[in-house]
């Protein structure tokens, strides 16, 4: 009760009337990130207008005392210090002659473990028939998957690298598709698996399309087929990993060989440039990259999903494979212009590709990457830092525009973290992580609205499709757009434009229409988009890398230990984002591979609300083996210890 009326009485004051005109920043409350902050990892909030070195205290909702203390510079105020192991309870900040903040959480992968299954439900919702036998190409928006995308969409490929990143977490959740048996993300990645297929060369009528596609000067396509491809690959990369118990051989067979047949017809072996034309006022023209299904660095994911692939048949032959993603990976390297925004910001959903596919290349082969992957990472981190060396930790267009004036940059922020946070991996970059965690605080009310992107709408929360603990949603709404995604869980409604920046004024909570308005100075009126919700998914995603953990100590849990003997008992810990309730012991597992046999071993939590997750395990005595692999996650973004067998 104490949590909602604080709610509603900052609520009133961050609206106001609508006759409000630019906010007086002597009454700005701190914008904090609404649903909390990960233990461990960077924490900040923004209060405008503050006056360097002006206190504030982080209090506790439950006792009211104060836990914490620093000082406001720049307009910001940093408490990445403040840790409450294993604590329930919620804070507020307060900043002398600015008020409270709404109240927070501080708590082990919060964003992963409240993200997680909302990142994913948005593509259950979005897809426009459940039943693939019924599926009416010509009567959904874009065609399908998702009813607001074509096959751009790359549904699977983001859905089966969420997945490798965390299985264990995703056991939870097995009732709402298939015999509900089976984890609810394996069936949609194979809904969309099958989708792929059954429209592999699907070039009829789509209900609405903002351009064309294919080459300059040649036959243009209603439809982007050739990308179903790409999300084919990603599966049968997966088979070899974790979808085996899941899709029967034949099936996939049949999808290997119809990448195969068709990979080279498909121009899916090589960078694809210019092939989209936009008809969109905001990039109209043949676009040399584009959000529509030439995303800059999509045919290094494509044609590494079919190396790994191809790599684990007796007949495959994953050198060609290996060299088409050498090749677009050195197209990147070569040609990748931080400066030109078409290959930046200019490609709005698609931007997070990039970087993303460069990671991936490090994450799943690095021993076969091209030589300069790393040092190119190493400038994009730079140049992102120069343009996010602002108090909103946002990744600024120009010297003179903050962000597009006219429509939504949900390609930035809501995507950006997940580059960042799997760029800082690979370079051991503490600093780009945190910008990293900077730009999902932007997107749960660190911004210059002081809201999260999505929208609370009454039909979301109702249907479980908001995030639990965030108080004001995006104050815009469009429900009944062509992807009429307004009851769909978990999407992203919209992003302050550049009239919004550096703070924006007083909004009032209108449905407006998509039509490029904006309302006053007020935000801007619109709906989520499939790729935007993709590059959010991503961030979920990626923000593993750099907190997962795996080790194995003794039978006593005192020592970690590299070797082991017949007959020896260990002791396994894995830290990872599985602790979903706070209040109770979760589950976890780990794979041990010994030889060519692979089991499950189940762990638990160490206690309610530890996030450590531990099990005990006896290597056999009869093992003739070298060498035990124990590992958690596949295809790159998995975590494995080994184990020397001494006999």
């Amino acid at each position: 009760m104490k949590k909602i009326l604080l709610a509603v009485l900052l609520c009133a004051s961050a609206y106001g009337s609508a006759q409000e005109s630019t906010p007086d920043p002597k009454k700005l409350e701190p914008y904090v990130n609404q649903l909390g902050y990960n233990m461990g990892e960077s924490k900040r909030f923004v209060c405008y207008g503050a006056e360097d070195d002006t206190p504030f205290q982080i209090i506790n909702t439950r006792t009211s005392k104060t836990v914490f203390e620093g000082k406001i510079l720049n307009n910001e105020g940093w408490f990445s210090g403040f840790d409450p192991t294993g604590s329930n309870d919620e804070y507020i900040i307060k900043v002398e002659g600015h008020g409270n903040s709404v109240p927070f959480s501080v708590a082990d992968h919060l964003l992963e473990t409240a993200s997680s299954k909302l990142a994913y439900d948005f593509f259950v919702d979005a897809r426009g028939f459940a039943d693939l036998e019924t599926y009416d190409m010509a009567s959904v928006y874009g065609g399908g998957p998702t009813r607001d995308v074509g096959a751009y969409g790359l549904e699977a490929v983001f859905e089966v690298l969420q997945y490798a990143s965390n299985p264990a977490l995703f056991d939870n959740w097995k009732t709402e598709l298939g015999d509900k048996k089976v984890a609810d993300l394996i069936d949609l990645i194979l809904w969309h698996a099958e989708f792929a297929y059954k429209y592999i060369d699907y070039n009829g009528p789509v209900k609405t399309r903002h351009g064309t596609l294919g080459y300059q000067g040649q036959p243009r396509m209603t439809y982007d087929y050739w990308n179903t491809l790409d999300q084919l690959a990603a599966v049968c990369a997966a088979y070899h990993s974790f979808l085996k118990p899941y899709l029967p051989e034949e099936t996939y067979q049949k999808y290997r060989k119809a990448c195969l047949d068709n990979w080279e017809a498909y121009d899916r072996h090589k960078v694809v440039r210019f092939w989209t034309y936009s008809t969109k006022w905001v990039d109209k023209g043949f676009q040399e990259f584009n959000e529509m299904g030439n995303a800059y660095g999509q045919s290094v994911f494509r044609n590494l999903f079919m190396y790994e692939c191809e790599r684990h048949e007796k007949d495959g032959n994953p050198e060609k494979f290996l060299k088409w993603a050498q090749s677009g990976a050195s197209d990147i390297i070569t040609n990748w212009d931080f400066n030109n925004p078409r290959h930046m910001w200019w490609i709005r959903n698609a931007e997070h590709i990039t970087p993303q596919a460069l990671s991936f290349f490090l994450l799943l082969a690095p021993d076969k990457a091209p030589e300069g992957i790393k040092e190119k990472l190493e400038a994009w981190a730079l140049h992102m830092k120069q343009k996010s060396n602002n108090f909103w930790k946002y990744r600024k267009h120009s010297e003179t525009e903050w962000a597009h004036p006219k429509t939504k940059e949900l390609g930035g922020a809501p995507a950006l973290g997940g580059s960042m946070f799997a760029v800082a991996h690979l370079l051991n970059d503490p600093d780009l992580r945190a910008l990293g965690w900077a730009q999902t605080d932007f997107v749960f009310g660190v911004n210059p609205v002081g809201t999260h992107l999505s929208n609370k709408s009454e039909d979301r929360v109702k249907i479980g499709g908001y995030w639990a603990g965030v108080e004001k949603g995006w104050p815009q709404s469009h429900p009944h757009g062509y992807g009429e995604l307004g009851k769909v869980r978990g999407a992203l409604d919209g992003s302050p434009l550049d009239g919004q920046f550096p703070i924006a004024e007083k909004l009032e909570a209108i449905e407006g229409k998509n039509d490029g308005r904006v309302f006053g100075k007020n935000a801007y009126a619109t709906e989520g988009w499939g790729i935007s919700n993709r590059g959010w998914q991503a961030t979920v995603t990626f923000s593993t890398l750099g907190s997962h953990s795996l080790k194995v100590f003794d039978a006593k849990y005192k020592e970690e230990i590299s070797s082991v003997k017949p007959g020896q008992s260990i002791t396994i810990q894995l830290k990872a984002a599985l602790n979903l309730d706070r209040n109770a012991i979760d589950q976890g597992w780990v794979l041990l591979k010994h030889g060519e046999e692979t089991e499950k071993i189940n762990l638990k939590e160490s206690g309610a609300n530890t996030g450590t997750f531990v099990g005990s395990f006896k290597i056999p005595k009869n093992s003739s083996v070298s060498f035990l692999v124990l590992s958690y996650g596949y295809l790159g973004l998995d975590k494995s210890v080994r184990l020397d067998v001494k006999n």
